[in-house]
């Protein structure tokens, strides 16, 4: 408590410590910011292609994706990766509860089960279709949608339950 007492005296007294006197004068600014700051990361600029305009876009992109890469192309992988995402996660607690009567030797923990699936072939062979379905169905639709056609990120028409019946439906679900 002494210190801090000795100090706050020191510290009032004039004294080569205490530093130069600096002017309270303002000045006016001589530029204006030109651009808004991102909300989702408020210390960097806003991407110029992230102006607000799509569903969630609030200028999350702090490694400039969007500078080189069409927004709709990185709008595709985002929601084709979610899905992909959600199947991963469905196929990872399944497992535990389901196998096929043809697969009964396979371990039920799912740490066994890939490492059993991946000596067995399934994997590779599940990798061999989803791959040959991206170059034949998936490629195609995204490059007619980035050259400008009518078709959304995601859209590939496929309603096999006809849970949409009616345009009205399909718009407030896609």
């Amino acid at each position: 408590m002494a210190f801090v007492s000795a100090f706050s005296v020191a510290a009032s007294k004039q004294s080569s410590f205490s530093g130069c006197s600096v002017s309270t004068k303002t000045v006016a600014p001589t530029a204006r910011w030109t651009m808004q700051k991102s909300q989702a990361i408020p210390f960097l600029d806003r991407p110029k292609m992230l102006d607000g305009s799509m569903p969630g876009d609030v200028g999350f992109d702090p490694f400039g994706f969007s500078e080189g890469i069409s927004l709709i192309w990185l709008r595709e992988a985002e929601i084709k990766h979610a899905r992909i995402c959600m199947l991963a996660v469905l196929g990872f607690i399944v497992q535990e509860f389901y196998t096929f009567p043809f697969y009964s030797a396979a371990p039920k923990a799912p740490v066994a089960a890939h490492e059993y699936f991946v000596n067995f072939g399934s994997l590779g062979q599940i990798l061999l279709f989803t791959s040959a379905f991206e170059a034949i169905v998936g490629f195609p639709a995204v490059v007619q949608s980035v050259n400008g056609g009518s078709r959304k990120p995601g859209e590939f028409g496929f309603d096999p339950l006809k849970l949409c019946k009616t345009d009205a439906q399909f718009k407030k679900y896609s």
